[in-house]
């Protein structure tokens, strides 16, 4: 899960609206947003006190990656996703590429 799927996990399990959790934490609902359709990345402190306004915590550990079974791994994480949210992934990815590709525009003098 990235930052996006775990602010949306988080607002689903509380029961919230964006609206609430935007009342609760102080962030304008519209970034709230943008975060959950992956046009903007939250920091991981922004992640954290979000996820902490809609009544959760958030932990990490470390983990060793058995590079054997690594693929399966991706790919049943991306199987346990809704088609909703593997196309939002998706289109993500594609605005991010988009962005890397993208040729800078000439200013005029």
């Amino acid at each position: 899960m990235v930052g996006g799927d775990l602010l949306v996990e988080a607002r689903r399990r509380a029961g919230i609206s964006q609206a609430e959790l935007s009342r609760r934490s102080g962030v304008p609902p519209s970034l709230i947003g943008r975060y959950e359709r992956y046009e903007v990345t939250p920091s991981l402190e922004r992640l954290r006190s979000l996820i902490r306004a809609a009544g959760f915590e958030l932990s990490m550990r470390l983990a060793r990656v058995d590079p054997s079974n690594h693929d399966q791994v991706l790919i049943e994480r991306e199987l346990r996703r809704t088609p909703a949210e593997r196309l939002r992934r998706g289109l993500m990815a594609g605005r991010q590429f988009g962005a890397l590709t993208a040729r800078p525009r000439s200013v005029r003098a």
